[in-house]
């Protein structure tokens, strides 16, 4: 069967290379006569050493064979070889430049109210049979997230750069009937982040109101951002839980654009406590680099230092999982980022770490706590495979069923412990 060879200029990712790699592969594919797969691929290599600030697919492109007649095994062994090196310089241990060199790259950004048929309360969108899944009820207070995190899935799922706030957001909200009986924990910040728009389009307020209302509800606004102020001007119930993402400054000012400083995080995470709220901390993601180790140790060092063991509900880690699609859309972005460089092995249908660096990255930064901490607070993996657990906690849950209850009760009691103090 005779393959047509393709343009590849047809390829979407041509259009996101540099004019120098666009001339080199198209003069290079209609040579070999590549077909469709062979361009995508090209494309996609060619684009990821481009994002990585590696060098580039003029740099690797293998020297072909001219003494071999077929033309069949002169294209295969140029793939093969290609395929090779990228596979070579992915997984090589991340190293990120000096820090005023970091791109400013923004997402998201115009707001605008939006007609919504549902709430959006629903379960984690990431829930899988072969993780361990609390069944964290979500609610989408706020469509799409602002800040341009280079790993961030959310802005797959939204159109363009708008901000979605559902008109009837606080009706909807205030008339919705849980059981007294029943103890939900709900988050907010699956969608978008819970405190970067403040109280905007009265979400905040609403959602303080629900909790007041509720005080069977365990509500969690999650955020990489510094914008308490709001909370700190109102009287919030105590079944609220603050809780901030966190990274290594390093990460953060390369990886997480337009979000707050780990200082400012962990700064207003100070002042929510003082004000009387229960915290809690997401390593998420923990990124493997080659000063990893080092970094996620002084940040674990920063939360010791700066808050008591009974101020904070929760720590959670997890790390990086892509769907394909997911991961077409970063390369998409086409901006610097060092996060498809990583080593990627199938699980379950997904794209994440080895089970090896995964074992590491989370031991590693739960052992950096100090054993009141591991006493006070409730510590778990976020959507990571279960066999994980013992190895980096010493215990381990039989079901999604245990794992929720126990979580339930951890935080409740540290509800009624804060209660009891004011």
């Amino acid at each position: 069967m005779t393959v047509t060879p393709c343009s590849i200029s047809d390829q979407p990712l041509f259009q996101l290379l540099e004019t120098g790699t666009k001339a080199f592969l198209t003069e290079r594919t209609l040579e070999l006569r590549l077909s469709f797969q062979d361009c995508r691929q090209a494309c996609e290599i060619a684009l990821d050493f481009q994002m990585w600030g590696a060098e580039s697919i003029e740099d690797i492109w293998p020297q072909e064979n001219c003494q071999t007649t077929s033309a069949k095994a002169r294209k295969q062994g140029v793939m093969r070889r290609l395929r090779s090196s990228w596979e070579d310089y992915r997984n090589r241990d991340n190293q990120y430049p000096e820090k005023d060199c970091a791109p400013k790259i923004s997402a998201a950004s115009i707001p605008r109210a939006i007609d919504k048929n549902s709430l959006g309360l629903g379960r984690c969108p990431v829930a899988s049979a072969h993780t361990l899944c609390c069944n964290l009820q979500t609610l989408d207070a706020v469509d799409n997230c602002g800040y341009g995190c280079s790993y961030c899935s959310i802005q797959s799922f939204f159109d363009g750069k708008q901000i979605g706030f559902d008109k009837d957001f606080v009706n909807k909200l205030k008339n919705l009937e849980l059981d007294a009986q029943q103890i939900y924990h709900i988050g907010t910040g699956q969608s978008s982040d819970s405190l970067m728009w403040g109280n905007s389009h009265g979400v905040l307020d609403a959602l303080i109101d629900f909790a007041r209302t509720h005080p069977n509800v365990i509500l969690e606004l999650k955020t990489k951002s510094a914008n308490v102020n709001h909370l700190l001007r109102v009287q919030a119930p105590k079944n609220i839980l603050c809780t901030w993402s966190l990274n290594t400054p390093t990460l953060i000012q390369f990886e997480e654009h337009g979000t707050a400083t780990l200082d400012k995080r962990l700064h207003a995470a100070r002042r929510v406590a003082d004000a009387g709220y229960l915290v809690g901390f997401h390593f998420h993601p923990i990124v493997h680099y080659d000063q990893w180790q080092r970094d996620y140790a002084l940040v674990v060092r920063q939360l010791d230092a700066l808050f008591k063991a009974e101020e904070v509900a929760l720590v959670s880690m997890g790390t990086l999982t892509y769907i394909k699609s997911v991961m077409r859309e970063i390369r998409k972005r086409a901006i610097p980022t060092q996060i498809l460089k990583m080593p990627m092995v199938d699980t379950n249908g997904k794209q994440s770490y080895p089970v090896e660096i995964k074992h590491a990255l989370f031991s590693q930064v739960y052992n950096r706590f100090p054993e009141r901490w591991k006493n006070d607070v409730f510590f778990y993996l976020c959507m990571e495979d279960r066999r994980l657990w013992k190895p980096v906690f010493g215990y381990e849950y039989a079901s999604n069923t245990g794992f929720e209850a126990a979580m339930k009760e951890a935080y409740m009691d540290k509800i009624n412990q804060n209660r009891s103090r004011t």
